[in-house]
């Protein structure tokens, strides 16, 4: 199918139109202006010739074989003219007609007619409502665009045609080459995945960029893109994230999460580069239009400005990127060639009167020094500067060596010729130093994705049977959300801890089980409609005394039918108190594309004020879990501030893979939260915990 569609012997163009203002005219213009090879056919039955070609009626009246249908016909007709093209053999088509879901309720209709079609009769389907596809490799513009791009070794998908456009005129202002161009569409049939799928083996493809506003398969995107990132870089745009007017969620966790957060969570799982824009894309494009790879991150910067390589270094250490010195011996063969005020450290500083032979010197001892894994050559155009010069030298060197050279030749007019001769030898420059020094860790973080040994399947202790029997007296019973008893009694056959605990439903019964527990005591309004216990004034802690706890009771439930008259309240839950520990909150919820997500934070009553909090996509295995952990930015209260014992991130990061198990083994679990997780210097205790299931369409949430 897919040599069909990008290497087609023969195309048709159902729609070409002599009028040079249509779609169609455009189309089989491109196709014969950028010189493609195969045979082309006009099919419209109002036409007898088009740009010197004989014009079809039909398909049928062709008469020889077609591998690929280009349509560019009104939205209704294009179902029957699909039908058609399969009835004449034809595997694949591009319909860039519009009018489809895009138009509303009816073209959602005439969408779902080409997907049964495409089904029933194995016919591809590119579009519709798409720019078309281009691959320079055949010479093949199948697109009406403008241009054509410069051949290059970039696949490039996009769900927008109008940013596809913006893309190609990008790569044509930067001479940067693409092998392919894929417009998505409405993505009836092929989708990104497809092309992921598709550019992992694709031989003149070495880079895979996309803008993306959806993925349909979550589980499917993530295990292609997880394969694909091992073999090529994957960068991509994904907008349309702040889920504007998303639903009012029932837990922590739900409340954190959306859309966005998840497509963050799966990109970190499988390798996929996320830009942050379309400036950032085209940055990290450029990074990788070199073709080579960094075996680590040491970067040696290398300045005729010491503001400049400040910057370099002020940023290099912000994103975890390592300065280090050159080698003793490179130092000492370096030394005598460069002034006396040179500095030859890192950043190494060859002074504003710098000549080109000044960056030989350096540039040609960093490609053979065992501590430089790339080099980032800064220039600013001072009066002795020879721009053309050096640009030569770095290109020289880049030749001689395996590792990455990135500038930043700083300025415009001056500069212009030297950063075209860099351009044209396909070394990335980019206008500033912090953003050469961002590229650079794109290629540091290929290089240890790539390198990144798979993990061994996690193993947990849980008890799956006596967790099934819970979870079904659970539903059985129509309760969709479940607390304290429910939810401890689920978690703890996935291997979690809760201190010593009890319910009690009357005053008195809440003194003699707090006496029992021992005191101190924790106590907690116990009821399956009051998620926030603090907000209502159903939490006491430190309960000392018999009494105390008698009168926290009736305090505790006369506040909740107060603020909450409609909740159900089932008593009071009293709690062993411990002392010590941090707290950390865990939560589990479901995103529409991707699944059950696990969330990681700090916990109590800020963690959504702070939102400091972690994502990642189940199955989380033990590495995703120690990650989410060391990536909140308050880790440094974990691991111990002035002078406190470090809170005990083993242990978080096994409640992690046995929350992701617990949820893999029932996908009925909506949202959980368990908040607070106390963790202490050595082990993890969860003092509070609720379960939220999926219910049936139609059932009002009990």
């Amino acid at each position: 199918m897919f040599e069909a569609l990008f290497n087609p012997g023969a195309i048709a163009v159902i729609g070409a139109s002599t009028d040079t203002k249509k779609v169609g005219h455009a189309v089989l213009h491109n196709l014969i202006r950028f010189e493609f090879k195969g045979a082309l056919y006009p099919v419209n039955p109002s036409c007898g010739d088009i740009l010197g070609r004989t014009t079809y009626a039909r398909v049928a009246d062709i008469g020889r074989p077609i591998d690929l249908a280009v349509i560019v016909i009104p939205a209704r007709f294009v179902a029957a003219s699909l039908r058609e093209c399969a009835s004449a053999g034809i595997k694949a088509a591009i319909v860039i007609s519009a009018g489809f879901k895009e138009a509303g309720a009816g073209g959602t209709i005439l969408e779902e007619e080409l997907k049964a079609i495409s089904r029933e009769h194995h016919i591809r389907i590119l579009g519709p409502n798409c720019l078309g596809l281009i691959n320079t490799a055949v010479d093949m513009n199948a697109t009406f665009a403008a241009d054509m791009l410069p051949k290059g070794s970039i696949g490039f998908f996009s769900q927008s045609g109008a940013m596809g456009i913006a893309i190609m005129d990008w790569a044509i202002g930067n001479d940067v080459g693409f092998s392919k161009f894929i417009s998505l569409g409405n993505k009836a049939d092929l989708s990104e995945i497809d092309f992921i799928e598709y550019f992992m083996t694709d031989p003149d493809t070495s880079l895979i960029l996309g803008y993306i506003e959806d993925v349909v398969d979550g589980r499917r995107f993530m295990e292609a893109a997880q394969k694909a990132t091992k073999v090529k870089p994957i960068i991509l745009l994904k907008s349309g994230g702040t889920e504007a007017g998303a639903r009012a969620a029932s837990s922590h966790t739900g409340a954190l999460a959306g859309s966005d957060v998840a497509f963050d969570a799966a990109f970190k799982q499988t390798g996929v580069m996320r830009a942050q824009g379309v400036q950032d894309l085209f940055d990290t494009a450029l990074a990788f239009s070199e073709g080579k790879i960094p075996v680590g991150n040491g970067l040696l910067v290398i300045t005729n400005a010491g503001g400049p390589g400040i910057i370099a270094a002020d940023t290099a250490e912000r994103m975890g990127i390592q300065l280090p010195h050159m080698t003793k011996e490179s130092l000492t063969a370096m030394a005598p060639k460069l002034p006396p005020n040179a500095s030859i450290f890192n950043p190494v500083d060859v002074i504003g009167d710098a000549t080109s032979e000044r960056y030989a010197v350096v540039l040609e001892q960093a490609a053979k020094d065992p501590n430089v894994d790339g080099m980032l050559v800064i220039l600013t155009p001072q009066a002795m500067t020879d721009m053309e010069k050096t640009a030569e030298v770095v290109i020289q060197t880049a030749k001689s060596t395996d590792k990455p050279i990135i500038t930043s030749f700083m300025g415009e007019k001056r500069v212009r010729r030297g950063i075209d001769l860099l351009k044209a030898a396909s070394i990335p420059n980019f206008s500033y130093p912090e953003l050469a020094v961002k590229a650079f860790k794109r290629l540091t973080d290929q290089w240890t994705w790539k390198n990144e040994k798979p993990e061994e399947a996690v193993t947990s202790w849980y008890n799956f049977d006596a967790a099934a029997e819970t979870v079904a007296s659970v539903l059985k019973k129509g309760m969709y959300q479940v607390g304290e008893e429910e939810a401890t009694q689920i978690l703890t056959y996935y291997g979690f801890h809760f201190p010593k605990h009890a319910i009690s439903r009357t005053s008195k019964e809440a003194g003699l089980m707090a006496s029992k527990i021992g005191f101190p005591v924790v106590m907690k309004v116990s009821s399956p409609d009051i998620l926030h216990k603090t907000d209502v004034g159903g939490v006491r802690v430190n309960v000392k005394t018999q009494q105390e706890a008698e009168d926290a009771f009736l305090d505790i439930t006369s506040n909740a039918r107060r603020i909450m008259p409609d909740a159900f309240i089932k008593g009071v839950m009293i709690f062993e108190m411990l002392k010590g520990g941090k707290e950390v909150i865990l939560g589990v919820t479901f995103d529409r594309t991707f699944g059950h997500m696990i969330m990681f934070g700090l916990g109590g009553i800020y963690v959504e004020v702070l939102k400091d909090v972690s994502f990642r996509i189940v199955p989380v295995t033990r590495r995703d879990a120690l990650t989410m952990v060391n990536e909140i930015k308050t880790i440094g209260l974990l691991r111990g501030a002035r002078g406190e014992r470090p809170a005990d991130i083993s242990a978080i990061a096994s409640y992690i893979v046995n929350l992701s198990c617990l949820v893999s083994d029932f996908p009925e679990i909506q949202e959980l939260d368990i908040n607070p997780l106390m963790v202490m210097e050595k082990g993890a205790v969860a003092l509070d915990a609720r379960i939220i299931f999926k219910q049936p369409e139609g059932k009002v949430r009990t």
